[in-house]
């Protein structure tokens, strides 16, 4: 049983998709109807500690651990930490030498204290290994927005169309000016527990912000994008060969937004908005939640 347990999601048809969203070559577009089979979707992601218990059972090393290296957010870093690598599109992300889901800012940090809060620095090839553990799998794109939108229809956030209804805080991102200056005004200036603001319709947590959440299929943009998507299953999710403006032909979509998400730049902690990374990518931002 999942943390926060199942959540049984009727399916059936939903509209999907945004004819207006702020990054046109992610895909978003056009909205399209789409018909999904019943299913079960996590209420939250998975936590650290549920992570934990996986690797304490099958041993699995992450690419993160195999690699020796993943990628942090260079504002949670001490102000003397030595020079690395930074990614060329975006040099607030550092390379971080023994950052994993373990140690999330590196060494001499640790993820004691943040067991609710979800896993990070975990790749597609992770989440994976974990669901053929769990004995659950990774919901299809489809599937992932049909539950963010918890039954509203054509809602930019899984509660409505206003990011803080009546001054509410409804999720977690970045507050103030991004990358230098976090005021950190929803409570949290990393990531939160998975389950740290009221849920949406269909009883899910965090939907948007926190942190991006893997899906299973290939990250494409064209007109084949949701083949796989779930969409009158009766085949793998993953189905169907990537393309469009991802990492390359393997990438895998990513749902969601997260914690580091700021309007400036990133204007994705919304239901429809997606991108796409490699599958042996991992960051300190990237999580999962499982289905079936």
């Amino acid at each position: 049983m999942p943390h926060g347990g199942w959540r049984r999601l009727p399916g059936g048809a939903f509209l999907m998709g945004c004819d207006d969203a702020p990054y046109p070559a992610d895909g978003e577009g056009p909205v399209r109807e789409v018909t999904l089979a019943p299913f079960r979707l996590a209420a939250t992601a998975v936590t650290t500690a549920e992570f934990a218990a996986f690797t304490a059972a099958t041993g699995h090393r992450t690419d993160a651990e195999r690699y020796g290296w993943s990628f942090v957010f260079g504002g949670f870093l001490p102000p003397d930490f030595p020079p690395t690598r930074a990614a060329a599109a975006a040099p607030w992300w550092r390379q971080v030498y023994g950052a994993d889901w373990r140690r999330p800012e590196g060494p001499g940090s640790s993820a004691d204290g943040r067991e609710d809060h979800p896993v990070v620095h975990v790749s597609h090839n992770d989440a994976l290994a974990y669901c053929t553990w769990a004995g659950a799998r990774l919901p299809a794109e489809a599937e992932w927005e049909y539950g963010a939108r918890g039954g509203l229809t054509g809602m930019p956030y899984p509660w409505g169309d206003e990011r803080e209804p009546h001054g509410a805080y409804r999720m977690n991102i970045w507050r103030g000016s991004f990358p230098d200056r976090n005021t950190a005004a929803d409570g949290h200036a990393g990531t939160c527990p998975v389950d740290a603001f009221p849920a949406n319709g269909h009883g899910l947590f965090n939907m948007t912000g926190n942190v991006w959440e893997w899906c299973a299929d290939p990250f494409t943009t064209g007109p084949d994008r949701d083949a796989g998507s779930g969409a009158d299953r009766d085949a793998d999710p993953g189905a169907g060969a990537g393309s469009g403006p991802g990492p390359g032909p393997d990438s895998r979509a990513l749902r969601g937004g997260s914690h580091l998400c700021h309007e400036s730049y990133c204007l994705r902690y919304r239901t429809s908005a997606r991108m796409g990374n490699s599958p042996d990518s991992s960051s300190g931002n990237t999580g999962f939640r499982i289905a079936r």
